[in-house]
């Protein structure tokens, strides 16, 4: 028995010598590091020896017997998430008995739609109007906010799931999978759709410009894909182009206008102007906001509790009695999540006369939004870090918070907003932004655990149910400002928005898990045959796009649009038929 017990010594220590010496070749933190070793399970679900085997994947656990899979969910290193707050795999296989997996994963489907409606709200009404205030305070122009700032805001859920999927080797498929497929599905769906919807002429240099830009970014990544990794210096070159991409549109737009006015100080009278390359679009001079007849006639002070409990309503009654039915359950289902937000996140709003200073509820924003802060951070592992092993650190926010809440709120006054109130559009910049996080996290998270279930890879999860949750918001926009009257601006967006989420989720993703693991470079496993047809896809999309719409002399013709509908459905069908073995190529990338 001694005799046994020194060979399984010596097995275990040699294993574990291996798997340091991989590690630091590699040069990277692998899933294993670190993590406790547990018994290897064969398909029967029987234990048969006490070494882990490093090649062993969370998906076998559905090829075990019904009574072996908690226990192999609780002790497989793959089957680990790295942040979140839930642990879903141990909720199918551990929490709900077998008999019960359809209700596990209706519950698990609601959740995650709940989580993109999240993730759509806090974006829009939240984190943009910041960013928007802040690109204000810095007297940027609309061109440099809109490729910047804004389009940040826009692309915000796509960039922060890319981020998250990024941060662990296991689900890296899952941000390829998202930014490819979005691309693929914002391309051909959406700026096809918006040809069927009202034919237009497009803006001609800036849509060259954007889809130039785009195939070289995606290019890239293909490029990235095939040589298994992304260095430093190619983490820096993505953000280095997008840098080049925003001086272009600046210098681009700068010349068009300087042009613009040589050309009226020259012409002759009654000589029409050429706008066919304008990246502007006029505003209907008849918009106003609804709410201003409503003002009343007569100016009254409002208490401090009566603007605290309007503060923090997130339904407009007068809205509510005119909207349709649709809109009233869609705002039934966001209530909690607008509520919420309107407690931990301030929003400053720079068209309004005060700045949308609320005197009580942005004092509750210093004291909770910090506390928010130190939560969401790592999935609030620094939160609950005990400082000399006596005091939390989310206690120390609290009674710091709180101090700072008491002095603003009694030397300040409702009706005058203090001349630091800026700050706040940074502090809800950062509290907005880690609710994202944290949404986006728990997506992943959720994506992944069915990925386990139904055995599909993560590259086929990111380009259908991740792209579709974070590309609808965008898509429904787009349609609404085509149907309004503003199709070029639509079609616009659809080339010029997904560069962001492309350069700035690898680039950033991968300088992120380069500074986290202390390594030199991201190793990239892209998911067989599947994530080629995908980059392969989104290739031919774009190169479709640039010879057809010049041929069209830029008025984009509704049989365009349906060639492009045309284009992702059978794109669709074969990535599925792909990721399920029918069809099947050797080739040398698997």
């Amino acid at each position: 028995m001694a005799g046994r017990q020194l060979y399984l010594h010596r097995v275990l220590s040699l294993l574990c010598v291996g798997l340091l010496m991989v590690a630091t070749v590699s040069g990277a933190r692998g899933p294993f590091t670190g993590a406790h070793i547990g018994p290897q399970f064969s398909a029967s679900g029987v234990n048969q020896t006490p070494m882990e085997d490093v090649n062993i994947q969370c998906r076998d656990v559905c090829g075990l017997n019904v009574s072996a899979r908690c226990d192999f969910i609780r002790t497989t290193p793959d089957c680990r998430s790295k942040g979140g707050y839930l642990n879903y795999l141990e909720g199918i296989f551990c929490h709900f008995p077998p008999n019960l997996l359809p209700l596990a994963i209706t519950l698990y489907a609601f959740w995650l739609l709940y989580l993109f409606l999240i993730l759509g709200v806090t974006a829009a009404k939240f984190f943009c109007p910041n960013l928007s205030a802040i690109s204000t305070m810095f007297k940027l122009s609309h061109n440099v906010a809109g490729v910047t700032f804004l389009a940040f805001g826009n692309g915000a859920p796509d960039i922060f799931s890319a981020l998250v999927a990024f941060s662990d080797p296991r689900t890296a498929g899952l941000a390829f999978g998202a930014l490819f497929g979005a691309g693929v599905l914002v391309t051909t769906v959406v700026a096809g759709g918006i040809a069927i919807l009202r034919p237009f002429t497009a803006a001609s240099r800036p849509f060259l410009r954007d889809i130039v830009f785009y195939m070289v970014a995606v290019f890239l990544t293909f490029t990235a894909l095939y040589l298994g990794r992304v260095t430093l210096a190619w983490a820096l070159g993505y953000l280095g182009l997008y840098v080049f991409y925003v001086v272009t549109v600046v210098l681009g737009t700068w010349i068009y206008r300087w042009q613009r006015r040589r050309s009226l100080v020259y012409s002759m009278p009654g000589t029409p102007e050429i706008l066919s390359d304008s990246e502007e679009e006029p505003v209907s001079s008849n918009s106003y906001d609804y709410s201003e007849e409503y003002r009343p006639l007569l100016f009254y002070q409002e208490t401090t509790a009566q603007i605290l409990a309007q503060a923090l309503n997130p339904l407009d009654y007068r809205k509510w009695r005119i909207k349709s039915a649709y809109w009233r359950a869609l705002k039934v289902f966001k209530l909690p999540v607008e509520f919420l937000l309107l407690l931990t996140v301030p929003v400053v709003d720079p068209d309004k006369e005060d700045g949308n200073w609320k005197r009580p509820l942005n004092c509750l924003h210093l004291a909770i939004s910090p506390l928010v802060l130190v939560l969401t951070l790592q999935s609030g592992a620094y939160g609950v870090y005990d400082i000399g092993g006596l005091v939390p650190v989310w206690a120390v926010v609290v009674i710091v918070g709180t101090a700072v809440a008491a002095v603003t709120f009694f030397a300040t006054s409702n009706s005058e907003p203090p001349r630091f109130h800026w700050l706040f559009a940074f502090l809800g910049f950062l509290t907005s932004a880690l609710w994202i996080n944290a949404a986006a996290t728990e997506v992943v998270n959720i994506l992944r655990s069915l990925g386990v279930v139904f055995r599909l890879s993560n590259t086929v999860l990111g380009l259908t149910l991740l792209a579709w949750g974070n590309s609808i918001g965008d898509a429904f926009s787009d349609f609404t400002l085509a149907r309004q009257g503003y199709p070029r601006m639509a079609f616009s967006a659809c080339f010029g928005g997904i560069i962001l989420n492309l350069l700035v989720g690898v680039g950033l993703g991968c300088l992120l898990q380069i500074s986290r693991s202390h390594a030199a470079e991201v190793k990239l496993e892209p998911d067989g045959l599947l994530v080629w047809v995908l980059a392969g896809a989104l290739g031919l999309s774009l190169v479709c796009s640039l010879v057809s719409v010049p041929l069209q002399c830029f008025q984009p013709s509704r049989v365009y649009g349906f060639c492009l509908l045309l284009f992702y459905a059978n794109f669709l069908v074969v990535a599925l038929l792909t990721e399920f073995g029918v069809i099947h190529l050797k080739t040398a990338f698997e």
